[in-house]
C-alpha cells in the first residue's frame, strides 16, 4: 500500500508523548509492533521516544532500540525529543532524522519541564544545532513552543513572549518552530492570531501545530491552523498523551479523529483509516490498563465514506 501524494503531514507522537505521560510501561517488543502498525497504515513521520534520563522517565528507558528499530522502516522519518546536548548526542548516535527541543514561553513550565530558564534553553538550542552541523547536518531540528496559548503554572503567557521566543529559536540555529496548546487553552481565534503572527515573523521557519483536546477544542483549533496555512500537525493515537510536568494537561488530539477530519474534507493526509484503527490493538495490548479514546473509531465511518487519499495495494 503506498499513498499517492499528500496535503497536511500528520505526524504521530503517541510513541513518545502518550507513553510518557501514562504510569503503564509499555514493553519494548510491543512499541515496536505498535509504531510498524502505524507505519503501515500510512504514517509516514513518528515521535518514537524521548532521550531522557530512566529514572526521571522509565517509559522511556530502551529509546535508542526504539530508535534503531523505527528506522529499518524505509521513508519514515523518525523524531526523537531531546531536552538537552546530551540527549541530542545520544538520540544522532542511535540515528534519529529529526530532533525536538522543548522550548516554553512560559517561564514557570520552562523551570518546571527542563529545569532551565527561557534564555537557558535558548543556549541549549544553540549548543544542539552546532553539535548537529558538526556531526550529522543532515539531521533535522525543531523547536516547537511550549505553552504558546497559555500555562497551568504561570496563566497567561504573552503572545509577544511566545514569538520572541520563536525568532531566537530560529536565529540560534533551529530548522523550524511550532507552536504547542501544551495546557488545552487555545481557542480557534487564538490560534489564528498566534500562527498569523508566528508565519510573519520566521516564514518558512514556521512548523507544526501540537494542539491537545483538553477542552474539547483540539480538531477545532487543528482546522484554525490549517486555515492559516499550517500544513503540519501533530497528534497521539488513542489520544494518549499531555505533560507530565503541567498539571491538568491531558489530551492531544486524537491521530483517528484528525486524520478523518481532514479526509472527509478532501484534504490527503496519505493514511488509511481502516488499517489506522487496526493500529490501535497493538497500542492497547501494550498499555492494557489504560484508556483510549477516539470518537471515529467507535462510531465508524459514514456509509458511503470515500477518503481523500488513494492507495495502490
Amino acid at each position: 500500500m503506498n499513498a499517492v501524494s499528500t496535503d497536511v503531514l500528520i505526524s504521530e507522537v503517541g510513541p513518545r508523548d502518550g507513553l510518557q505521560s501514562i504510569r503503564s510501561i509499555m514493553p519494548t517488543e510491543q512499541k515496536k509492533v505498535w509504531i510498524k502498525a502505524l507505519y503501515q497504515a500510512g504514517v509516514r513521520e513518528i515521535e518514537v521516544a524521548s532521550f531522557v534520563p530512566a529514572k526521571l522517565l522509565p517509559q522511556m528507558a530502551d529509546a535508542a532500540e526504539v530508535v534503531k528499530y523505527a528506522k529499518t522502516l524505509p521513508g519514515l522519518t523518525v523524531m526523537a525529543l531531546v531536552p538537552n546536548l546530551k540527549g541530542a548526542q545520544a538520540a544522532i548516535e542511535a540515528g534519529a532524522d529529526k530532533l525536538t527541543i522543548p522550548v516554553s514561553a512560559s517561564a514557570a513550565h520552562s523551570m518546571a519541564n527542563v529545569r532551565k530558564t527561557r534564555e537557558e534553553m535558548i543556549e541549549e538550542v544553540k549548543k544542539i544545532t552546532a553539535y548537529r552541523k558538526e556531526q550529522a547536518p543532515q539531521v533535522k531540528v525543531e523547536a516547537g513552543i511550549a505553552t504558546a496559548f497559555g500555562c497551568t503554572l504561570q496563566g497567561l503567557v504573552a503572545e509577544d513572549d511566545v514569538i520572541w521566543m520563536a525568532e531566537q529559536v530560529i536565529a540560534a540555529g533551529a530548522d523550524e518552530s511550532g507552536l504547542s496548546d501544551t495546557t488545552g487553552y487555545a481557542n480557534p481565534a487564538q490560534i489564528k492570531r498566534l500562527f498569523k503572527r508566528l508565519k510573519a515573523a520566521i516564514g518558512s521557519h514556521a512548523g507544526a501545530a501540537h494542539l491537545h483536546n483538553t477542552r474539547g477544542l483540539g480538531l477545532a483549533n487543528c482546522l484554525a491552523a490549517y486555515e492559516e496555512g499550517v500544513t503540519s500537525f501533530d497528534s497521539s493515537m488513542g489520544g494518549l498523551g499531555g505533560c507530565p510536568y503541567a498539571p491538568g494537561a491531558s489530551g492531544n488530539v486524537v491521530t483517528e479523529d484528525l486524520v478523518f477530519m481532514f479526509e472527509a474534507m478532501g484534504i490527503k493526509t496519505g493514511i488509511h483509516l481502516d488499517l489506522l484503527f487496526e493500529a490501535r490493538k497493538p497500542l492497547q495490548a501494550g498499555v492494557p490498563n489504560e484508556q483510549i479514546y477516539g470518537m471515529v473509531p467507535q462510531a465508524g465511518v459514514p456509509k458511503g465514506f470515500e477518503s481523500a487519499t488513494q492507495w495502490s495495494a
